[in-house]
């Protein structure tokens, strides 16, 4: 009986050790299944990261600009939203027609029909600055320095020298290398009067890592920034602000409308409209450009960047950009002519700081509008056009994007604004007075411009309804609150 317990007991030991064995095998089973589940999904992330540097280093080895794909005008980050479950991956071009673009990038453009950019070497560039002396340093920005240079030509003769304007973008991080990739594709492709010209580049790779610089044509007059806010920079006469706000609008409307892909400039700005040595203005920095949306898309999803105080709203707000997030930061440019203010001055007083708060205060078809011109105008300018100038502003500054105009409007709007201001100017110094002439002469005059004063009013009137400011009715109450 006491063998037979024994026998009992030995044999449920023996099971309870089987029964642990299995279990242990089993463990061990799964925990090297877990393993090699790990290791594989370890090693893929090597792949990933392997892949991922090879690119980077791809991309950061060669000036050649083939390799750059779409990503690099559009981040990685950014995508194109549809508006219709059917999309068109051809741009089609408005302005002239229904001609459909055969390009469907800005990197398909340049490789098509890119510009001769000369591909100048480092040491080139360090000795046309003096070795980047900071005597030499003209401006700087968030992603670099820039330069006034002296580029010689080979055979050495100083009096070929071209005066040029050398950007040297900071070292560290790769958002400077994509915004040196997009301006090297966009420059390289546009051809605008009132576009800045990019002469060349230059793309080294060394031990001290890699160096990106760009060549442009050499602005004289700095810009539109330092002239309506640095004191130090003479003031821009009225007739000077509406050429050169004319010519920014011109280069805006043919980056929206006129080339194969349409490109939003992203950071249009006072600072970023350079005057020629005959105060042409010609926009620059588009490190910050992208491709508009293609097809039937309405806009393109990215990550926001910009200027604060220039950004429209809208695009804040969503990420969606679109060609009128550009039409917002015109219309706030618009107001810093009129009124010689910074979109956003903390030393002002607190009601003052912010323009587009202050001018409210002022509508332009009130009778103390005027108070929001710049002083430093002296009185020499139009008010009747300012107003109109003011109205066209606000179209600009309306918060649905899609109720402001396109920029080819807005061109046309005011080349009609500056022929109503240059009529009025031209007829306001003939009939005006001299003090030693005769006083028969007078009320002749005063018939003159009375009936010059009807035509320009009538002609303003009409344009006021054209822009969506003001009626008529309320127009020429104003006029003759004057």
């Amino acid at each position: 009986m006491l063998k037979s317990f024994n026998e009992f007991i030995l044999s449920l030991v023996c099971f309870q050790l089987e029964l642990n064995g299995s279990l242990r095998c089993s463990e061990l089973n799964l925990e090297n299944t877990v393993l090699t589940r790990k290791r594989k999904k370890k090693m893929k992330c090597f792949q990933y990261f392997k892949e991922r540097t090879n690119k980077t280093r791809e991309q950061r080895s060669a000036p050649n600009l083939k390799y750059e794909s779409k990503s690099d005008i559009s981040s990685e980050a950014e995508r194109v939203t549809k508006s219709s479950s059917s999309a068109n991956s051809e741009r089609i071009i408005k302005s002239t027609g229904s001609t459909t673009s055969p390009f469907s990038s800005v990197t398909e453009l340049y490789e098509e029909k890119a510009q001769n950019l000369r591909d100048f070497s480092f040491s080139e560039l360090a000795k046309a600055t003096n070795n980047f002396s900071k005597l030499l340093k003209i401006g700087e920005g968030g992603f670099g320095s820039i330069y006034k240079g002296t580029l010689k030509p080979v055979d050495g003769k100083d009096d070929d020298s071209c005066v040029v304007a050398i950007k040297k973008l900071n070292r560290d991080g790769f958002q400077g290398h994509k915004q040196w990739v997009t301006e090297v594709q966009l420059l390289g492709v546009v051809e605008h009067p009132n576009l800045v010209k990019l002469i060349g580049y230059c793309a080294v790779d060394g031990e001290r890592g890699i160096q990106r610089l760009l060549v442009y044509e050499f602005m004289q007059n700095k810009s539109l920034e330092d002239h309506l806010f640095n004191r130090a920079c003479p003031a821009l006469s009225w007739e000077r602000r509406l050429q050169i706000v004319l010519g920014a609008a011109q280069g805006l409307a043919y980056l929206h409308e006129e080339l194969e892909v349409q490109v939003i400039f992203r950071d249009f700005k006072a600072s970023n409209v350079l005057l020629d040595e005959n105060f042409k203005p010609k926009l620059s920095d588009f490190g910050l450009a992208r491709e508009g949306p293609t097809g039937e898309h309405t806009h393109v999803s990215t990550t926001v960047m910009g200027t604060y105080g220039y950004a429209a709203p809208d695009y804040i707000e969503t990420g969606h950009l679109t060609a009128k997030s550009d039409v917002w930061s015109f219309g706030i440019v618009l107001y810093e002519i009129l009124t010689g203010r910074r979109s956003l001055d903390m030393n002002r007083p607190r009601s003052e700081q912010k323009l587009l708060v202050w001018v409210k205060q002022y509508p332009a078809n009130s009778r103390k509008f005027r108070m929001i011109m710049d002083p430093r105008l002296e009185n020499q300018y139009s008010l009747s056009a300012a107003g109109a100038i003011a109205k066209l502003a606000d179209s600009c500054l309306v918060k649905s994007a899609k109720d402001r105009p396109k920029m080819s409007e807005v061109v046309e709007t005011f080349k009609q604004i500056i022929y109503a201001s240059n009529e009025l100017t031209s007829t306001d110094k003939n009939f005006e007075p001299a003090e030693d002439g005769p006083v028969e002469e007078k009320p002749v005059k005063q018939m003159e411009a009375s009936e010059s004063a009807k035509r320009r009013m009538a002609h303003l009137a009409k344009l006021s309804e054209h822009i969506g400011g003001v009626g008529r009715r309320r127009f020429m109450k104003m006029q003759r609150q004057r």
